[in-house]
């Protein structure tokens, strides 16, 4: 079985994104590639880190009206990345219409809330409820509407699998004991993120700030 770690590059300097990449390749599972990267490099630079030979997670979050994300995504199908995000906040018409347009190749998979986000800004933007009631919410959604699992925090995903027992759960924020929190406001360690019910787990500076990302990959790998 491949390593659950997938090591989000999110980095506008591509020579700098390949090295990370080629450095951690025999330690993670798969490269993330975000919306900086994406934006800096487009299709191109997805083609040239896909030749690595990891599988490539493309989290471009899409939320827009149900055509709009749907040809976008189909302007996606040369790259046929392994996972993409879309937005779940965005209804179940464009999640129907996101996984219907996807590479059957390609799993979709609805943010839930952004790990950056706790109840207080839930409420600023007139959300109800805390963080762990919205990801149920959504996470019920995303099932319905048919797209394959969920982005959600270590702190929900145990929840969120108890929904939905074959759902594929991605969770970011996760950093190893001792780590720099940074921007995020929920974190957990991987093995706990895991345990919970994680699919797969997006681990970003931990690695690529490193001295050494393939020792700091592999440190992580040890402890899964």
């Amino acid at each position: 079985m491949s390593s659950p770690i997938y090591v989000a590059i999110d980095t506008p300097d591509l020579a700098r994104a390949v090295s990370i990449g080629q450095k951690v390749k025999a330690h993670v599972g798969g490269l993330k590639l975000g919306l900086e990267f994406f934006s800096a490099h487009g299709h191109q630079g997805v083609r040239e880190m896909a030749q690595i030979g990891l599988p490539i997670f493309l989290d471009l979050k899409l939320h827009d009206i149900p055509n709009t994300v749907a040809s976008a995504i189909q302007a996606l199908h040369g790259l046929a990345p392994s996972i993409l995000t879309i937005h779940a906040a965005g209804g179940r018409a464009m999640m129907e219409d996101a996984k219907a347009a996807a590479p059957e190749t390609t799993r979709v998979v609805g943010v839930t809330v952004l790990t950056s986000l706790d109840a207080n800004d839930l409420a600023s933007i007139g959300v109800g409820g805390d963080e762990h009631a919205q990801v149920e919410r959504l996470t019920g959604l995303a099932q319905e509407a048919g797209i394959d699992g969920v982005v959600c925090s270590g702190f929900e995903v145990a929840a969120a699998r108890r929904m939905w027992r074959d759902g594929f759960f991605v969770v970011p924020g996760v950093r190893p004991a001792g780590g720099a929190v940074g921007d995020q406001k929920r974190v957990m360690t991987p093995r706990q993120a895991l345990d919970n019910g994680a699919s797969i787990l997006v681990i970003g500076r931990p690695i690529t700030r490193a001295e050494d990302p393939d020792a700091a990959a592999r440190a992580i790998a040890a402890t899964l």
